[in-house]
């Protein structure tokens, strides 16, 4: 069975049978049952393969991370993936590092024979790059705002964010609370969160202790061991860590294990990413957890509007939900 033959049925042109199936506004109600009702009746399937070559797409979309072994990327990851299947799309995944040379490879057109757009996380390229980049073809940025930069962007308030996980430490009568994660590496988000941190020591009238702030390498496991690690033998007190991601914070609670120290009694763990490791551990993660979900649905969805033409507004900045899920580190 062909478009033809449903169209016919229904008395309507193929491109009005094309208008249903692509879900399009304008159509009245009484067209769109006669449609649905042929393409029931005669057991019509579209073949969305077939259907995007002749619309000159691929039907693959790149999702460009930064580095898929921490689990918050392969998450977001594997969310991206489950919106794209609605719109029968695939998602070619790349990984940055974080690398100037490979972000601007990924931008500039590496592989654009492959794909119809782009969902990409930067770290380092410079703003007139992310507008070529948009330029080139539909591209949604993750992450967060370094630029004030005409393209669509889907963001967490990592300073609110930041704020709260300190906020929630302080409740709990801690004060000497260390930060980790302060790196060059992943300037941008590390950045925000630790002015959150800032903030949130200030308005309980607290100064920040330079010895108290450290860096965390490439953000793994290890990172967080070795920071906590320094931290102890630098012997400067403290009975908190708020840690910038949650491999970090895991890492941090195997050294205290370590050390004989007990989390949350001698010292409480908050983490950032709400990763499903992070339910598991022992104690379980006190953690701030993004909206994942909303973040694929939202980068998705909006590449798909610009990709149909359905969007007539001017790129946008979505900040999207984050909360604190108390659990048993801290």
């Amino acid at each position: 069975m062909s478009l033809k033959d449903v169209a016919s049925l229904a008395g309507v042109s193929t491109k009005t049978v094309s208008n249903v199936l692509n879900d399009r506004p304008h159509i009245s109600a009484g067209t769109r049952r006669r449609v649905e009702e042929a393409i029931a009746e005669l057991g019509y399937r579209p073949n969305p393969a077939a259907r995007l070559l002749k619309q000159g797409r691929t039907g693959v979309i790149a999702l460009a991370i930064p580095d898929i072994e921490l689990p918050y990327f392969a998450e977001l990851a594997a969310a991206v993936h489950r919106v794209a299947e609605r719109f029968d799309y695939t998602v070619l995944l790349d990984q940055t590092g974080g690398d100037e040379d490979k972000e601007r490879l990924v931008a500039t057109g590496f592989r654009a024979h492959l794909i119809d757009g782009l969902i990409l996380s930067p770290l380092s390229l410079q703003p007139e790059e992310l507008l070529d980049c948009a330029a080139r073809r539909p591209t949604v940025l993750l992450g967060e705002r370094f630029y004030d930069v005409q393209v669509d962007h889907i963001a967490v308030d990592n300073v609110a964010a930041g704020r709260d996980a300190v906020r929630h430490l302080l409740s709990r009568g801690r004060e000497r609370i260390a930060m980790i994660g302060e790196d060059e590496f992943y300037a941008g988000p590390a950045g925000l969160r630790k002015r959150g941190y800032v903030e949130a020591l200030s308005e309980a009238g607290l100064d920040v202790d330079d010895d108290l702030v450290l860096s965390a390498g490439l953000f793994q496991r290890i990172d967080g061991m070795r920071a906590t690690q320094r931290l102890l033998d630098s012997g400067t007190p403290f009975d908190a860590i708020f840690a910038f991601n949650d491999t970090l914070a895991l890492g941090a609670i195997r050294c205290l294990h370590d050390h004989g120290l007990a989390v949350p009694d001698d010292v409480a763990v908050v983490g950032f990413d709400d990763v499903e490791e992070g339910r598991f551990s022992t104690p379980r993660l006190t953690t701030i957890a993004p909206d994942k979900e909303q973040i694929a649905e939202l980068a998705v969805t909006r590449l798909m509007g610009r990709l149909r033409g359905d969007l007539d507004d001017s790129p946008q900045l979505f900040s999207t939900a984050h909360r604190l899920v108390v659990r048993e580190s801290a």
